[in-house]
């Protein structure tokens, strides 16, 4: 597919608009009472930035988050679980306050495994709930049919797929539901070799409110978006936009494998989540763990983001399941 030269800063650009307005919520503050620490940790490349919000003997939840390339900011909303557990973030090397190499060969999905073994050695995480988000459901996936999931209790699986190639299936199934022809002109400016023109910006930001982020972006997702733009692992791993995969991610595809994962699995996903729902299906039925789905009517891509109290409590529930 073209090289398209446009990502998610048009959505940032919107985001920061709107926080000039007004009409973004404030940042969820800390909660109280809630103890935290943070600090750096030693992976294959650099180091990584973790943050760690609550105590006590429950499996701590450790969080993947997506891109690749963005960083952990967009998923503090989980933090209100940490009444419960030790909830875990960390930005992934490229990432927010992580180490950011420059060169190319410092992105892979490989790095990126062994990266959540470090982090979990360095962290003292024998024991761990696993959620991953977007390419940090693809990360997990990987990680779980690499037979490394020795201490997973459970897993969490949002905006997530078993392929690549189906998620980029799904995407061309989006263009064609969109109104007006959006999805035709998309294509045909990128034929045209008119990415870079304001037009095709709207066009994809269309797509981007319509399947990715449904409200207003919070500080936290303005954040992670800034972040977005300036690491390398996106362009590398991923490609220029959502829909223009033609990084290092391409090919990736573990469908046949998915037996290989045992744990109790989550798997939620937004009603208009750019990731389609055949994706999340073949999810929970390759999994060989007790796997189930949920669809968070009204939701897109950042179903955490756009409901956070709801999301919060589907996974409580299924944390607290016997």
């Amino acid at each position: 597919m073209t090289n398209t030269g446009f990502t998610r800063r048009g959505t940032l650009k919107a985001g920061a608009g709107l926080l000039g307005t007004g009409l973004v919520a404030t940042a969820a503050p800390a909660l109280a009472g809630i103890p935290q620490t943070e600090g750096f940790a030693t992976v294959p490349g650099g180091r990584v930035y973790w943050r760690k919000f609550g105590a006590g003997g429950k499996a701590p939840l450790l969080t993947l988050h997506g891109g690749p390339g963005s960083s952990h900011q967009y998923l503090l909303p989980l933090q209100a679980l940490a009444d419960e557990r030790p909830v875990i973030f960390y930005d992934q090397l490229g990432c927010g306050r992580a180490d950011a190499p420059e060169d190319d060969d410092a992105y892979s999905i490989q790095r990126s495994v062994e990266e959540v073994d470090a982090v979990r050695a360095a962290l003292g995480l024998d024991q761990a709930v696993l959620l991953g988000h977007s390419w940090g459901a693809l990360l997990a996936v990987e990680y779980l049919c690499q037979g490394r999931g020795k201490g997973v209790d459970r897993l969490i699986l949002s905006g997530a797929m078993a392929s690549i190639p189906q998620a980029v299936a799904g995407f061309e199934r989006l263009f064609a539901t969109m109104p007006d022809g959006w999805g035709d002109k998309i294509h045909a400016l990128e034929k045209a070799g008119k990415t870079g023109t304001p037009e095709y910006g709207e066009l994809v930001q269309k797509f981007y409110d319509t399947f990715v982020l449904r409200v207003p972006p919070s500080p936290e997702v303005v954040a992670t978006l800034e972040s977005l733009g300036k690491s390398p692992a996106y362009r590398v791993l991923n490609g220029p936009n959502e829909f223009t995969i033609v990084g290092k991610i391409k090919d990736w595809d573990r469908r046949k494998d998915l037996k290989a994962i045992t744990q109790k699995t989550l798997i939620t996903t937004g009603e208009f989540d750019e990731v389609t729902l055949d994706c999340h299906q073949t999810l929970r039925d390759g999994i060989a763990g007790k796997a189930r789905l949920a669809v968070m009517t009204g939701c897109s891509h950042l179903t955490m983001n756009e409901k956070p109290a709801q999301y919060n409590a589907l996974l409580r529930g299924f944390l607290n399941e016997a």
